[in-house]
């Protein structure tokens, strides 16, 4: 038999979300309020990772039976909603735009990687995600504003703004699965990129490789991890202002 909380599975009504006041409720007033239960969600996703945030293991982390913490939130995928838009506030305020759009995509990259790195379950709950709170809502509006110089239609600009949200979800992603590879293997990152390089280079000692030993005895760049994350991202602020007749910083 299907327990609760695959019967309650849905979609996110929007409108019932984020513009409909919570209407009051007869008896007791609630011992919680949904702010303490999106919390408490957010909380296991950072200590245990999404796959954890149950309806019961969160209803437990709250102190509630799993049928009372349905009269806060209707589902899981609207939970999941409340959590992406709570991290979202949890970003420092951005700073006024410039007016030179490409360093001021720059800082915003660095400041979604610095809260996917704080929170990495965000860039799979990106993927899933049906509907913009209002934290989400004004974040965007930042970056519109970031956007205007550059003279992008509305259309692209938020097709800029996604492929940027894209490209920093899929590099956090690919370093957090770095590193959890590196703990199964008992090894840092470091240690395992390194002993990645000498298979290699053994590897290209054959002349079946040409094009790649010749890549891998050229002087290697920074592995710091900022630093690389800096240049990946350089390449892709290059195509957008090539796409716009200007290169900026």
């Amino acid at each position: 038999m299907a327990g609760p909380e695959a019967d309650r599975s849905g979609g996110v009504d929007p409108e019932a979300l984020w513009s409909r006041r919570p209407q009051p409720r007869r008896g007791r007033p609630p011992a919680h309020t949904r702010a303490e239960v999106t919390a408490a969600a957010v909380a296991i996703a950072d200590a245990d990772g999404l796959a954890a945030v149950t309806m019961r293991a969160v209803a437990a982390r709250v102190g509630v039976g799993v049928m009372s913490l349905y009269s806060y939130v209707p589902n899981k995928e609207t939970l999941l909603e409340l959590m992406i838009d709570r991290v979202a506030g949890d970003q420092p305020t951005p700073p006024a735009p410039t007016g030179s759009w490409t360093a001021d995509l720059r800082v915003m990259a660095h400041a979604q990687r610095d809260l996917m790195l704080r929170h990495p379950w965000l860039p799979a709950a990106l993927w899933e995600q049906q509907t913009l709170g209002p934290n989400t809502l004004a974040f965007t509006e930042h970056v519109l504003a970031v956007l205007e110089p550059a003279g992008f239609d509305g259309q692209g600009a938020l097709e800029v703004f996604s492929l940027v949200t894209g490209f920093v979800a899929s590099h956090v992603g690919y370093e957090v699965a770095r590193e959890r590879a590196a703990a199964r293997a008992g090894r840092t990152p470091r240690e395992l990129a390194e002993a990645r390089g000498r298979y290699l280079r053994a590897v290209v000692a054959s002349p079946d490789h040409p094009r790649l030993a010749r890549i891998l005895a050229e002087p290697a760049r920074s592995a710091d991890p900022d630093a690389t994350f800096d240049r990946l991202l350089g390449h892709l602020l290059d195509g957008l202002a090539a796409t716009r007749g200007a290169r900026e910083g």
